[in-house]
């Protein structure tokens, strides 16, 4: 079977409903490929910062999720093998946690129920030239289906398939693992809407409260394997902590969801194999972690992709109102080359940033012990969170073109 299609995007991650809803908003009807039969929500939860919900404003669905969500204002970073305990305080906004499988679904909830197409697997990408600066996409699906896009935009996540054909640079193990995973307490949990961080030498964990029952938990360790059962990496986090960490956590990690557990090596693209790769090529690009995957320890990689989102759409959205209405694949290769422009530094930076803040709290050398111990938290947090967090990607243009309603005519 053969299609044709306007926009594919590959992966129903946040990345991928987030880039289908803002191309929405400008008119432009996107097909989303997701290779699972349903919405995934691998990682449980995750942290949008500021920057995040600028982009959420942009998309037009952070009035879903604000009023489910508290803001932590402030956390605690304890030294559990010195008893130091230093005070982090969060742009004044805050940072709030969330469910991600809440976000998937406030997103997928703006798009139409046929855009989003489950169980398909992608097996092969081939560019088809048109002539001149013009080309198309085709990808071809395991189930022998063939679907022709003018524009493809890959968001199929850390190990995506879309970035290896254009090329870009294999990813880099960071020497660090995670288990993360909801903790649920039905009479209700009792901790401050505050983010405690535990750390020693090699390890650090940490939780933070999702509503009254839940909270989400993680624990960062260096050139551990805890793959396995959930009860088994429930009992490795807790072989780890049992000296040193304190009972609070310890409690937390004892009420785990077992079925949310998950474990994964940390991962991240090189900041020079993102500024100097082929970051697209012609109609095709990347977004989100198929970009720029970074490690968690901003707790920025669902505000990037967020971000990527209304940039590309914002360059989409204004491609095709130049040309009443309509997707000139000539004219769709500047829109594609003139987003990648846009984030490519912005990308390596926040990988860069998020790479530096985890690996100065990991290691037991006496340099990085000092920086951890008496600059981090006091004075390098601070501008890191600047640099990521107060950032606004812009907005979606308006979708108008004289008398017309770009989305209706779409509908």
């Amino acid at each position: 079977m053969e299609m044709m299609e306007d926009v594919v995007i590959v992966g129903a991650g946040i990345a991928g409903l987030a880039t289908a809803v803002a191309l929405k908003r400008v008119g432009v009807r996107a097909l989303v490929l997701e290779r699972s039969e349903g919405l995934r929500a691998t990682g449980t939860a995750l942290t949008l910062t500021p920057n995040a919900w600028l982009a959420l404003d942009a998309l037009g669905v952070s009035h879903k999720l604000t009023p489910l969500y508290t803001p932590s204002i402030k956390g605690y970073v304890t030294n559990v093998s010195t008893g130091e305990v230093q005070e982090v305080l969060y742009p004044r906004q805050g940072i709030r946690t969330l469910h991600r499988k809440v976000l998937l679904e406030a997103l997928a909830e703006e798009l139409a129920t046929d855009s989003i197409r489950f169980s398909s697997r992608l097996a092969a990408i081939q560019s088809l030239e048109q002539g001149g600066d013009a080309s198309m996409a085709a990808v071809h699906l395991e189930d022998g289906t063939t679907i022709k896009s003018k524009v493809l935009i890959g968001c199929d996540g850390v190990h995506s398939l879309v970035a290896r054909w254009l090329g870009l640079a294999e990813l880099v193990h960071s020497g660090r693992s995670a288990v993360r995973g909801l903790a649920v307490f039905p009479q209700g949990h009792g901790f401050k809407q505050e983010f405690p961080i535990f750390m020693d030498e090699n390890n650090r964990a940490g939780f933070v409260p999702l509503n009254d029952r839940q909270l989400y938990w993680f624990f960062v360790s260096q050139g551990e394997n805890m793959e396995g059962e959930p009860e088994q990496m429930q009992r490795d986090v807790l072989e780890k902590c049992t000296e040193k960490f304190p009972s609070e956590y310890l409690d937390v990690v004892r009420h785990a969801d077992l079925s949310s557990l998950s474990w994964a090596p940390l991962m991240f693209r090189s900041p020079w194999g993102i500024i100097f790769g082929k970051l697209s090529k012609g109609n095709v690009t990347v977004a989100g972690d198929a970009m720029h995957p970074m490690t968690p320890d901003l707790g920025n990689g669902g505000g990037a992709s967020l971000e990527d989102a209304v940039v590309l759409g914002r360059h989409i959205g204004n491609s095709v109102m130049n040309n009443g209405g309509l997707i000139i694949p000539g004219d769709m290769a500047k829109a594609i080359d003139d987003y990648v422009k846009e984030r490519r530094w912005r990308a390596a930076m926040v990988v860069t940033a998020s790479y530096l803040s985890g690996r100065m709290h990991h290691g037991d050398r006496w340099w990085i012990k000092f920086l951890r111990d008496r600059a981090l938290y006091k004075y390098f947090f601070g501008w890191l969170s600047r640099l990521v967090f107060v950032y606004d990607c812009g907005r979606l243009p308006a979708i108008s073109f004289g008398e017309m309603d770009l989305s209706r005519k779409k509908d």
